[in-house]
């Protein structure tokens, strides 16, 4: 699957966007009551059918293939289907998560020993490579309920080694000011509020002081309008209140602060949600649409995908929600045999499939 569409899907693509111009109107305003009336919500005995229908058809319509897809795209195939995400091998199909942690070559899926485990290469700006600090631990963290074990074996070269020496090394390499939403990910879920460690330059850290990094970052500028550090915080906050079952809120120390924020960012989406169910193309910063479906699957996506772990149950079938994930679900529907960029398409299939599993698990 490449990032663009392909030549022969052109008048595909071009009717679609075409289509899409017509249905937003000329000169629409970036504000969520454009004039168009407000689409009713779905009940969710109408909505579970469809939502598993979609994503069969993003697992198993779409076939990446080691000789055409970088590891940023399997990668984030991964992430949305775990263990049962399939990859194309000289033409034979095999779970893509056991290729790569088996030593299968991918362009982009770069580990070398470290100093103090294995260290996945960061090549900014790359589609094929990893492109944040310890982007492929925090999707594999995010794997099953547990993410993939810390003992799963992983090789690198003629190297065995384990994903837990993926964590070892984010965590000798932690660096005030950096980037860590994905090592957050993987530190939220791999360790406890009493866990402490230093990093190669001889800091001592906590699980708090790496949150509370996380909060002091700018959403606006933040990688896909800060829908990725925003999951991070609320992978935090889930992981804390499943280990302490009883506590109250406001929680404690920077994960009441992280709570207080991503409540912020739910309010936020819901306030700048179009009328047509689809989420802000300018994120948390304001309202905004696009006449592009591709932009609003990727800003959509990539917000439902966060609000799929931060509501809380009794919100999950509010209308509004209701709504945005009909229109995620037919926003799948209507590209099913288009190419489209992957990030976007996965991150809306892991936010739907959080979502089926939480909304309708029978499923």
């Amino acid at each position: 699957m490449s990032s663009f569409p392909s030549f022969r899907r052109a008048s595909s693509y071009w009717l679609l966007l075409i289509l899409s111009f017509c249905l937003s109107g000329c000169g629409q305003p970036d504000a969520p009551d454009s004039g168009t009336k407000t689409i009713p919500a779905v009940h969710p005995e109408q909505l579970c059918p469809r939502l598993r229908l979609a994503l069969k058809q993003v697992r198993e319509g779409r076939q990446l293939t080691t000789s055409t897809q970088g590891a940023w795209q399997v990668v984030h195939g991964i992430l949305a289907f775990g263990e049962d995400f399939p990859v194309f091998h000289e033409g034979t199909p095999q779970p893509a998560l056991d290729y790569l942690l088996a030593g299968g070559r991918l362009t982009g899926w770069n580990l070398r020993p470290g100093d103090h485990g294995i260290l996945a290469v960061v090549e900014p700006g790359s589609t094929l490579a990893q492109g944040h600090p310890d982007q492929w631990l925090g999707y594999l963290s995010q794997c099953g309920s547990d993410g993939i074990p810390l003992d799963r074996p992983l090789t690198v070269g003629n190297q065995d080694a384990t994903v837990g020496d993926l964590l070892s090394q984010a965590q000798a390499d932690l660096r005030i000011g950096q980037e860590a939403t994905w090592t957050l990910m993987a530190l939220a879920t791999y360790l406890t509020e009493d866990d402490r460690w230093q990093s190669s330059r001889g800091d001592t850290w906590s699980l708090e002081q790496v949150i509370d990094m996380e909060l002091e970052a700018d959403l606006a500028t933040s990688a896909c309008g800060g829908a990725h550090r925003l999951y991070g915080l609320a992978t935090a906050v889930n992981r804390y209140r499943v280990r302490h079952p009883d506590a109250t809120s406001p929680l404690p120390g920077a994960w009441g602060r992280a709570e207080a924020t991503i409540a912020d960012c739910i309010e936020r989406a819901r306030q700048f949600q179009q009328a047509d169910g689809s989420f802000s193309t300018q994120y948390f910063e304001r309202p905004g649409t696009s006449p592009d479906i591709f932009a609003k699957l990727g800003s959509s996506g990539h917000i439902f995908e966060f609000l799929a772990i931060a509501l809380p149950e009794n919100r999950l079938a509010e209308p509004w929600v209701l709504r945005a994930a009909e229109r995620l679900v037919k926003m799948l529907e209507q590209t099913a045999d288009i190419d489209v960029e992957c990030g976007g398409l996965y991150h809306a299939a892991h936010g739907l499939l959080l979502y089926r599993d939480r909304l309708c698990p029978a499923n």
